[in-house]
């Protein structure tokens, strides 16, 4: 308990915190728009689709098959390589949100599209029959009307990117994961350990609850 008191009054867990919450929303600010390109594409590009084109559909569902199944620990290491070449180093905090926000792209292009796939055909068909062209009828149209259901994907994939921040500490990096197996797990402190877990707790139940009502408001319109 005087470990965690001391972890309090140091301002550490309050850095760890702040840093959890700088990786996620940078990874998703990055992600959140790659993913909304690529999931809007995967949608309007296949078989009887707005923008109906088989081997641009095939590439990016063939993409997204590949790296979204990766476990997020395995691709720390496997595109080490690539984080060098892009933000000039393969550990540290840097290199985290790069690989966050990979790997957010990559699932949230599966959510975008599973959500405008939900968006009845028929709305699209008027929107087409009225003169829209294909970019408008996607901006104005597709992604409009599937925004209640985006919203609870993106949601979820925030929470899925907080769950990834546990591996920080792998390469370096800083956040309440990291907090807690350092100074937690390793030191057998399980005040700490539930502590920071509580926070996360804490913060995934605020996200959560955020993106229900607004995806609330969405869907009564």
């Amino acid at each position: 308990m005087d470990k965690l008191i001391g972890l309090f009054e140091s301002g550490q867990f309050l850095e760890a915190t702040f840093e959890t919450l700088l990786y996620v929303l940078v990874a998703m600010a990055i992600g959140g728009v790659l993913g909304l390109i690529i999931g809007t594409a995967l949608t309007v590009t296949r078989q009887g689709g707005i923008l109906q084109n088989r081997p641009v559909f095939l590439v990016l569902n063939l993409l997204v098959n590949f790296f979204r199944p990766i476990p997020f620990v395995i691709l720390l290491a496997a595109i080490q390589p690539l984080g060098r070449l892009v933000v000039g180093t393969g550990i540290g905090d840097r290199f985290l949100i790069f690989v966050l926000a990979f790997a957010a792209t990559f699932g949230i292009a599966r959510l975008v599209e599973q959500n405008l796939l939900t968006v009845p055909p028929g709305v699209i068909e008027a929107a087409r029959a009225m003169g829209a062209g294909p970019f408008r009828t996607i901006v104005t149209v597709l992604i409009p009307e599937g925004l209640g259901p985006l919203v609870l994907g993106y949601t979820f994939a925030f929470i899925a990117v907080v769950d990834m921040t546990a591996m920080a500490g792998v390469i370096g990096g800083g956040g309440l994961g990291n907090l807690a197996l350092q100074y937690g797990y390793r030191q057998f402190n399980p005040w700490i350990t539930w502590t920071a877990v509580l926070v996360i707790i804490l913060i995934v139940q605020l996200v959560q609850l955020l993106g229900n009502v607004i995806a609330r408001k969405l869907l009564r319109r």
